[in-house]
């Protein structure tokens, strides 16, 4: 039967974008709140294990920590993809949706009990398995149940979702900065409660039911089949790119910011302050920037607004980067970047899933989409080291956005537009 273009959205298909919005702002909340409170939960597990090492070294030594923890949680962010992509196409969306929301709430909330860096980097890994699997699972949920009129705006709203847990972990870190900074990870147990009421109330997709039915599992070997290899390359390669530019600005702004020479001198209560305020304000920005991405890509199509999108935030990291000054002026091009750089993020649900087929899809757009935390890990090893060089954080995000100059050319090869069937 065709689609009635104005009948509203049906109970089951009301479900379907709650339950996937949810375990976006759940996956921005729990994969935030390590940043939030990365360097002085480092330093006091470092200071307890290293009683006598002078603060200079302690805090060097919590920073090159901090990064190598953040670099596995993006490996084990890959690994989810991979691994809760298969299971999707294997048991359905629902079932695997409400599994990765109940292994990043379980296993974040263990961080609480970490008593060393290294328990925390364990911990860490596992939960980002879950966060990894989360966003295929919930991407083909939506993407197969919510009618064609209403997928432009729901994919903005599931990225708007995703910043929301961000600002939530933000102004967790805010709440709890005067008790021990391990207590963040107690709120990210939250989102467990949730799993049982996906699991009631959220059908699998029908298209997924006759597709399942006496068919063969996909396999991650299937990815590279002639049908699929170009895209599973091509798009490989353009979220990956994307992805080491944009967590590489997300994890050193907020040291950029401590930097500057308006805010260095600042005491640590204060530096804080003036980190959170700048980063409501440019996730604040990305919102807008979601629905502009999603306005743009169904004007000009997806490969047009990846484009220019990439285009005006390769500059505001250029021209906001390489000598930041004031804080202000930095607010200004991050707040340009997070509208275009990370607004873009908002195409990629309504746009990576049906590229695949069916019995792929989830494992097809986990492994898209995360293959690139692999990338992600390098990235900001590397960009660390150039962060504890005479550069300082800002040459490590200005370098960053010299990635974005290929994905701008690999906008030509990215396939068409498609629809889920």
């Amino acid at each position: 039967m065709a689609e009635v273009p104005t009948a509203p959205l049906t109970g089951t298909q009301k479900r379907a974008l709650t339950a996937a919005a949810l375990g976006w702002g759940f996956d921005g909340l729990d994969g935030y709140l390590y940043i939030a409170v990365s360097i002085q939960l480092v330093t006091n597990l470092l200071r307890a294990a290293h009683p006598d090492l002078a603060e200079a070294a302690l805090r060097s030594m919590a920073a090159e920590r901090a990064a190598w923890i953040q670099a596995v949680f993006f490996i084990g962010w890959a690994c989810g993809g991979a691994l809760f992509g298969r299971l999707g196409d294997r048991i359905g969306r629902s079932r695997t949706l409400a599994l990765t929301i109940l292994t990043y709430a379980v296993f974040t909330g263990l961080g609480f009990f970490a008593t060393a860096w290294w328990h925390l980097l364990v911990f860490r890994f596992l939960a980002a398995l879950g966060i990894g699997g989360e966003w295929a699972a919930g991407s083909a949920l939506v993407s197969e149940t919510l009618p064609a009129r209403c997928k432009v705006w729901a994919s903005a709203l599931l990225q708007s979702g995703y910043i929301v847990g961000i600002i939530a972990a933000i102004f967790t870190g805010g709440l709890l900065k005067d008790h021990d900074p391990r207590w963040v990870f107690l709120i990210g147990v939250v989102p467990a409660l949730f799993v049982f009421w996906i699991r009631k109330s959220v059908p699998e997709p029908a298209c997924w039911h006759a597709a399942a039915a006496g068919a063969v599992p996909a396999r991650v070997g299937d990815l590279f089949s002639r049908s699929v290899i170009g895209t599973t390359l091509v798009l490989s390669a353009f979220v990956s790119l994307c992805l080491v530019t944009v967590w590489i600005f997300i994890f050193f702004t907020p040291q950029v910011v401590r930097a500057l020479p308006g805010v260095r001198p600042l005491d640590v209560a204060e530096q804080t302050k003036t980190v959170t305020t700048v980063t409501l304000i440019y996730f604040g920005a990305n919102i807008a920037g979601n629905f502009l991405a999603t306005y743009l890509s169904r004007r000009i199509g997806a490969r047009l607004a990846f484009a220019a999108l990439l285009t005006v935030a390769c500059g505001a990291l250029l021209l906001g980067f390489y000598a930041p000054g004031s804080a202000t002026t930095l607010t200004l091009w991050a707040a340009v970047f997070a509208t275009t750089g990370l607004g873009l993020f908002a195409i990629f649900p309504l746009y990576i899933p049906p590229q695949f087929p069916t019995l792929l899809r989830t494992l097809g757009s986990g492994f898209a989409y995360n293959v690139g935390r692999v990338a992600c890990a390098a990235g900001t090893i590397f960009a660390g080291s150039i962060a504890a060089s005479a550069g300082g954080p800002a040459r490590a995000v200005f370098y960053a956005a010299l990635l974005l100059v290929p994905a701008i050319g690999l906008c030509r090869f990215l396939p068409h537009d498609r629809e889920a069937s």
